[in-house]
């Protein structure tokens, strides 16, 4: 049985606290890491899984809202990531799809009453890739899942993705930028964490993100969103401060072990219901071949239980942040479709 540690969130400010009121922290020792969970109310389980440069944070707006409505929510930090520790940074080979999937299955049987229960899974940027691979190698663990901003994507059994990134966006291009170990993060650093998570978390154009040698940003002045407040770049340049950004930055930096790994994948499919959500601004969804892929039949084929594809306008790669009520309706109205069928069938 995995360990639980239940724990406070001190440094949070006041109107943190009001916000995120019921939420509850634990920390999970589970698959040789010890696994910072956030989860507040009761029901049925909607698992929701981050991305960069974020944590279990990213979901304050969804968390109470679907507890209010008759769910569970349980947002985890992923591995290298907040206030999940125990994954070895210096080792990016530790950071594969097939390890945080272990990490997210020994979640899932650790939360899940009875044994054995299957969640609903809810996936932004790389918690969006992890979701994929979650329904890839274990569908049996899952009811259905909203993945939003980054598409199933198809091992290509001839090339490597870095090697295919590389070639089509050269070496400027952020996913190569971020191979090198502690290259980047030494830039990082002569910038400061709160820049630069204010730099990517602010990001709004449709073409691809370069960071360039030496000076991967501008010096223009950031202007913060109305979605993202002083006090919610804070909280994350708290965890990132203490981590730093290896951890995170390992995800990009397994990209072709995941593909050395993941041969007996090749071809397969999605088999788990699916609803995708994606803003028009996102750099992803304008990524070469992308709008012809969903749009096309690529994706239906890949992912045959794909029941909705919903496109928001004028929305950029942070969705659920920047329209929250929107994306939040939007993923109810699909698991209750399943909320009712399960009911129905007792």
């Amino acid at each position: 049985m995995p360990q639980i540690h239940n724990f406070s969130l001190s440094s949070l400010s006041l109107s943190h606290t009001l916000e995120m009121e019921g939420i509850e922290h634990k920390k999970l020792s589970i698959n040789g890491v010890t696994m910072h969970v956030a989860e507040v109310g009761q029901g049925p389980i909607i698992l929701f899984l981050h991305g960069f440069p974020e944590c279990w944070y990213t979901w304050r707006h969804q968390m109470a809202f679907f507890a209010s409505r008759g769910f569970r929510a349980v947002a985890p930090d992923l591995r290298g990531f907040a206030d999940t520790t125990g994954a070895p940074t210096n080792d990016r080979s530790k950071f594969t799809t097939l390890h945080v999937v272990g990490d997210v299955v020994s979640l899932i049987d650790a939360v899940a009453a009875p044994p054995h229960e299957k969640v609903f899974v809810v996936g932004h940027d790389w918690g969006a890739v992890v979701a994929w691979a979650v329904c890839l190698y274990r569908p049996d663990k899952v009811k259905a899942l909203v993945n939003m901003s980054v598409v199933f994507s198809r091992r290509n059994p001839k090339m490597k993705p870095v090697e295919m990134l590389r070639g089509v966006y050269g070496d400027d291009y952020y996913v190569c930028r971020f191979q090198e170990p502690g290259r980047i993060e030494e830039e990082f650093a002569q910038i400061g964490t709160k820049t630069v998570l204010k730099h990517f978390l602010t990001y709004r154009n449709p073409g691809p993100l370069y960071l360039p040698k030496e000076k991967p940003f501008s010096d223009a002045q950031i202007s913060l969103p109305s979605w993202l407040s002083e006090e919610d770049v804070d909280y994350y340049a708290s965890k990132y401060e203490v981590t730093g950004f290896t951890g995170a930055l390992n995800y990009y930096r397994a990209l072709d072990i995941n593909w050395e790994l993941t041969a007996a994948w090749s071809g397969a499919q999605i088999n788990v219901s699916v609803k995708f959500i994606v803003g028009d601004l996102d750099l992803t969804y304008n990524a070469p071949g992308t709008k012809d892929y969903i749009h096309k039949g690529g994706f239906k084929r890949d992912v045959p239980l794909l029941k909705e594809v919903i496109v928001m306008e004028g929305v950029a790669h942070f969705i659920h942040q920047e329209k929250p009520a929107e994306v939040n309706a939007h993923i109810l109205s699909f698991f209750n479709i399943f909320s009712s069928s399960l009911c129905s069938a007792l």
